[in-house]
């Protein structure tokens, strides 16, 4: 399996703007955050992505992504039904083929080495399979987050087998079909919105829209079926995971950025700085 195609949705009208926003790239540059997702994409072995918009938004990225245009697309959800209902606008790009998926409000930071993308693509061209990148996570944040249940794959530390998939859980939901063995309690394993996709996936996801009963169309619950019915893996992914919608999600990210980049003794310098005035 050969991973060619990726696709960004951001077309929430909640969280838009999130990929327009500018960080500082560990080489010191600015960027816009799609810009940098497009470029962890490409480093992935992708040829060609596509940004699923909103209605008029597509101006507002392509100059966002202008350095890539060759290799960015624009697809647009013209009608707000959901984060599967989005995904599904890629299906005619896609062409049948798997795929990586990334949201638009999330930004993962790796210190050295791969790239979150990369070992999620890794994983999936090795195994013929769908992958699902995860973090180990806490359980007072499940209800933010898509999560999985299943077992650890013998032998290997960081890989698991996918057996349900539940959206924003419960604590009390988790517990009884979500723990993973091996894990530290109170602790599941939570999707961090990079993933390879078959074209199964975008058949259900098409079933699933064109269903009138569904008004809002969403991905876990396709990927709970994909996990019942064939080989499904999630990774545990080695970084840090960025949920840009969050209060200081855009601030945390900037300071990972800055941390694993070539203004790291500056940036240290000068929140030691601060740290010391704030005590004042």
């Amino acid at each position: 399996m050969k991973i060619r195609k990726a696709v960004i949705t951001a077309a929430s009208p909640a969280q838009r703007d999130l990929p327009l926003q500018t960080l500082v790239d560990r080489d010191g540059e600015r960027k816009a955050v799609l810009c940098l997702q497009v470029a962890e994409m490409l480093k992935a072995g992708v040829e060609q992505v596509a940004v699923v918009v909103g209605p008029g938004d597509d101006i507002a990225y392509r100059s966002a992504v202008r350095m890539y245009a060759d290799r960015v697309r624009f697809l647009i959800q013209d009608e707000p039904r959901g984060y599967g209902h989005a995904l599904f606008q890629a299906a005619a790009f896609l062409e049948g083929e798997p795929f990586l998926h990334q949201v638009g409000d999330h930004l993962f930071v790796t210190a050295n080495g791969e790239g979150a993308a990369e070992q999620i693509v890794r994983v999936a061209e090795e195994n013929g399979c769908a992958v699902s990148g995860v973090q180990a996570t806490r359980e007072t944040l499940l209800t933010s987050f898509g999560t999985v249940g299943g077992q650890r794959v013998p032998g290997v530390a960081d890989r698991y087998t996918v057996e349900r998939v539940a959206e924003k859980p419960t604590p009390t939901e988790a517990e009884q079909s979500l723990i993973i063995p091996g894990l530290r309690v109170g602790h599941y394993l939570c999707f961090m919105g990079t993933h390879v996709l078959t074209s199964n996936v975008m058949d259900l996801l098409g079933e699933a829209v064109g269903n009138p009963v569904n008004e809002r169309v969403g991905l876990s619950p396709v990927l709970d079926r994909v996990a019942r019915h064939e080989k499904y893996l999630a990774v545990q992914v080695t970084g840090r995971r960025f949920h840009l919608d969050n209060r200081w999600g855009l601030l945390n990210a900037q300071l990972a950025l800055a941390l694993s980049g070539e203004d790291r003794d500056t940036v240290l310098t000068e929140l030691v700085s601060l740290l010391a005035t704030a005590r004042t």
